[in-house]
C-alpha cells in the first residue's frame, strides 16, 4: 500500500494535547487570581479592623500613670467631696430619687484608689499599691460612718426601691463593673482623656449607693442587707481593678525598675500574687453570681408556668422563697394542698435542670385568707342569685305550659265529645285508681261494618298491663274494666284491646 493511502493522525493528536494544556494553564491562572483577590480582601478587612479597634497608638503612658496616681491621695478637699457625695446619695436613697443618686455618683472620688490598685499591680509598683489600698480602706470607712450617721438621724419608714436594688447583686452587676472598668481605663489611657466616658462609668458602676445602703443596714442592724450591699461594692471594686490590670498589660505599660535585682524579683512576685488574689475572687464571684442568676431565672419560670398558672393554687410570694445556700425552695399557699398536688409540683420542679438538687418545702394552711374567703363568698352568692333567677324563670314556664296543656285538653274534649260524654282526663284518672296495674289507657269511638252496607259505632279501649301479671289475672281485670266502662260511658258494648 502506498504512503498516500495511509492515514496520519499525529498532527491532530498534537493539536488536541496543546489545547488541553492551554485550558489547564488558564484554569490555574484563574485560581491564582481568585486567591490573590481573596488575600487582598482579607488583608483589607484586617487592616480596616486593626485601624478601627487598635487604641495602642493613641496611648499616652506617662500621662496616664501620672493622672491615676494624682487621683489616689485622700485628704483635704477629696475627703469633703466624698462626705458630700455620701450625703447626697443617702438623701437620694431616702427619697427614692434616681436623679439624686446619679448626681452622687458623678461627684464621688472613689474611682481613684481603685484604678491605683489595678495600675500598681500591672507595673509592679508596691508603694502605689500600699497607698491605693490604704486610701481605699479609709474612703470605705468614712463612707460607711457618714451613711450610718445620716440614716441614724433620718431613718427610713420603709425600704425604697433604690435601696433594695443594691442588696442583691446578680450577673448583670458583674458585667457592668467589668465592661465599665474597661471603658474607664481605655478612656484614661487616651491622649486627651474623654471626660464623658469617665462620668458615664461613674454612673454605670455605681460605687456610692452600695456603701450608703451598707451604712443604712448598720443603722437598722440588718446584717443581711449589709452583706448584700458590701458584696455589690466588692464586685464593682474587684472587676474595675481587674479591667485596669488587663488593659495596662495589653498596652504593655513599662514595669517599674528597681536597682536591687533581688528586690525587683521579690516585688514582681508579690505583684503577681496580688494579681492572682484579685483574679481568683473575681472568677469565683462571676461563676457564683452566674449560677445564682440561673437559679433565680429557673425558679421564676417554675412559679410562673407551674404554680401561678394553676387557678386552684393560692400562692403567697415571699422574699426568701428561694435559698441557694441551703438548696431549698419554700412555697407558701393559702388553703390545704393535697398529696397529689405536692407530688405534681415535685415532678414539675424536676423539669428545670438547675432546680433538681433543691428540696421543695410546701407550707400550707387549712384556713384561707380573709380576702380569698370574701372573694369566694361573693362568687358563691352571685352564682346562687343567677341560679335562682334561672329556676324562677323555668317555674313560670312550667306553669304556663301546664295551663296550655289543660286548655288544649279541654278544647279537644269539647270538640270531640257531646254533652253527655264523660271527660277522658277524669275517666283515665279513675281507671288508674281502680286498676293500679294499668300502665296505659285510651279509648275511642270506632266505625265498623259487617256487611259493608250498614255502619255501626263501637267503643274500643286500648290498655297495657304490667308485664309481671299473669294472663289469668289480666283476663279477670279486663272483664272488670269492660263492665266498669259500660257503666261509665253508658254504652252496651266495649271492646278491650291489649297493647
Amino acid at each position: 500500500m502506498s504512503d498516500e493511502n495511509k492515514f496520519n493522525f499525529s498532527e491532530d493528536e498534537n493539536s488536541r494535547m496543546t489545547n488541553e494544556m492551554n485550558k489547564e494553564n488558564a484554569v490555574e491562572e484563574k485560581k491564582e487570581a481568585v486567591k490573590k483577590d481573596a488575600q487582598g480582601l482579607f488583608t483589607s478587612i484586617k487592616t480596616f479592623l486593626s485601624e478601627l479597634l487598635d487604641f495602642r497608638e493613641d496611648t499616652d503612658r506617662d500621662a496616664t500613670i501620672a493622672a491615676i496616681k494624682a487621683d489616689i491621695p485622700f485628704k483635704g478637699a477629696t475627703a469633703w467631696i466624698l462626705v458630700c457625695s455620701i450625703f447626697v446619695a443617702s438623701v437620694g436613697l431616702n427619697a427614692d430619687s434616681t436623679a439624686v443618686v446619679i448626681g452622687a455618683m458623678l461627684i464621688s472620688p472613689l474611682m481613684g484608689p481603685i484604678l491605683g490598685v489595678g495600675l500598681s499591680i500591672a507595673i509592679n509598683d508596691i508603694d502605689t499599691l500600699k497607698k491605693s489600698l490604704i486610701n481605699l480602706a479609709t474612703m470605705i470607712v468614712l463612707s460607711l460612718l457618714t451613711a450610718f450617721l445620716f440614716f441614724w438621724l433620718f431613718p427610713l419608714s420603709t425600704e425604697t426601691s433604690e435601696l433594695l436594688g443594691r442588696t442583691r447583686p446578680d450577673i448583670r452587676d458583674v458585667l457592668i463593673a467589668f465592661f465599665g472598668g474597661l471603658a474607664l481605663i481605655i478612656a484614661r489611657t487616651k491622649r486627651g482623656t474623654i471626660a464623658s466616658v469617665i462620668f458615664g462609668v461613674a454612673i454605670a458602676t455605681a460605687l456610692m449607693p452600695p456603701l450608703c445602703t451598707a451604712g443604712y443596714s448598720l443603722a437598722i442592724g440588718n446584717w443581711r442587707f449589709f452583706g448584700g450591699a458590701m458584696y455589690l461594692f466588692t464586685i464593682n471594686t474587684i472587676f474595675i481593678a481587674l479591667a485596669t490590670f488587663l488593659v495596662l498589660k495589653i498596652l504593655r505599660f513599662p514595669m517599674l525598675k528597681y536597682a536591687n535585682s533581688a528586690k525587683r524579683k521579690r516585688i514582681s512576685r508579690f505583684a503577681m500574687l496580688i494579681a492572682i488574689i484579685v483574679m481568683i475572687p473575681a472568677i469565683w464571684t462571676f461563676l457564683t453570681v452566674l449560677q445564682e442568676s440561673k437559679y433565680e431565672r429557673d425558679f421564676a419560670s417554675f412559679v410562673k408556668d407551674e404554680i401561678e398558672s394553676n387557678p386552684n393554687l393560692w400562692y403567697q410570694k415571699r422574699e426568701n422563697d428561694l435559698d441557694p445556700d441551703a438548696k431549698t425552695i419554700n412555697l407558701h399557699f393559702n388553703g390545704d394542698i393535697s398529696d397529689e398536688m405536692i407530688s405534681a409540683l415535685q415532678n414539675d420542679k424536676e423539669k428545670y435542670e438547675s432546680l433538681k438538687e433543691f428540696e421543695l418545702i410546701i407550707n400550707a394552711n387549712k384556713t384561707r385568707s380573709a380576702d380569698r374567703l370574701v372573694q369566694s363568698l361573693d362568687r358563691a352568692y352571685a352564682d346562687l342569685d343567677q341560679k335562682d333567677n334561672i329556676i324562677n324563670g323555668l317555674q313560670k314556664q312550667i306553669v304556663e305550659l301546664e295551663a296550655n296543656i289543660t286548655r288544649l285538653n279541654q278544647q279537644i274534649e269539647s270538640g270531640n265529645t257531646n254533652k253527655n260524654a264523660v271527660s277522658f282526663s277524669s275517666l283515665s284518672r279513675d281507671a288508674k285508681v281502680r286498676f293500679n296495674d294499668l300502665e296505659f289507657f285510651g279509648y275511642a269511638k270506632m266505625l265498623e261494618s259487617k256487611d259493608f252496607i250498614n255502619i255501626d259505632t263501637v267503643t274500643v279501649a286500648n290498655v297495657r298491663w304490667k308485664v309481671s301479671l299473669a294472663d289469668s289475672v289480666i283476663l279477670a281485670r279486663e272483664r272488670t274494666l269492660q263492665k266498669w266502662l259500660k257503666e261509665e260511658l253508658k254504652v252496651d258494648t266495649v271492646f278491650i284491646r291489649r297493647n
